[in-house]
């Protein structure tokens, strides 16, 4: 068993058992209980389970998904690394569908201040930082903001897209896997992840490794769905493998 998939593997226990113990686990996986903690370790710095004395917990049984500004300040130069990259993917004098997360807007930060582009976000940050950028002409989508995003959700943000075709969609996601594909907690935000990708001819995930394995409730698309997965060179060489069997390109910042 590789160790993604043993790492997999004690997650779905700590979510259907609400918690798991380094002892039981390293009897019933075969291996020792230092690799156990390690593999925990692995999981905690991925946000997916807190570490707690002699074990772990899955970190929904704490909270259910965190805000935007604790995303923002987590793994910032990962992000900013995959962000850089995603730079070279932007059409000239083109039209850009941009997702709320805390990657995409490590791409507003890092815009040329001289770019000529037409943006369509449902991002109030994204929106906020653009709205004065003389070569940016700016779309917003309506509808409600989620407090804990600052996306706008619903029909609102959703409907508009159906008439729109853009040159590349950059969408943000909570997880990736080859089996489930593309997941987040909210199904809003889901809804308009898929109208998103609909509405443009190529699209870019942008997500950093600790997204790798992670299946949240609502998926909102497969991975051959995506042109690109711009990520980070933590990812796992067996991991990055098996998406691009799935379909798109894998490129690790």
């Amino acid at each position: 068993m590789y160790a993604a998939e043993r790492q997999q593997q004690i997650l779905a226990v700590a979510r259907a058992a609400g918690r798991v113990e380094v002892v039981a686990l390293a009897e019933d996986l075969g291996v020792t209980a230092e690799t156990v903690r390690r593999d925990l370790t692995v999981l905690e710095r991925r946000g997916s389970l807190r570490r707690v004395h002699g074990g772990a917990i899955p970190v929904e049984r704490l909270s259910l998904e965190p805000d935007l500004g604790t995303r923002v300040g987590h793994l910032a130069d990962v992000k900013r690394r995959i962000a850089a990259r995603a730079l070279e993917e932007l059409p000239v004098n083109g039209t850009v569908l941009l997702d709320g997360g805390s990657t995409t807007q490590a791409l507003v930060e890092l815009l040329p201040p001289d770019i000529d582009l037409t943006i369509v976000t449902n991002s109030i940050p994204a929106a906020a930082a653009l709205a004065h950028r003389p070569g940016i002409t700016l779309y917003v989508l309506g509808g409600r903001v989620r407090g804990i995003t600052a996306a706008s959700v619903g029909a609102w943000a959703t409907d508009p897209l159906t008439s729109i075709c853009a040159d590349v969609a950059f969408l943000g996601t909570n997880g990736f896997s080859a089996s489930r594909g593309l997941t987040t907690p909210d199904q809003a935000e889901a809804e308009v992840k898929i109208a998103l990708m609909a509405a443009a001819r190529r699209t870019i995930c942008l997500a950093d490794s600790t997204k790798a394995g992670e299946d949240h409730l609502h998926r909102f698309g497969d991975l051959a769905r995506l042109d690109l997965l711009i990520t980070d060179d933590s990812l796992a060489d067996e991991v990055a493998e098996e998406i691009r069997a799935t379909g798109p390109e894998v490129v690790l910042a």
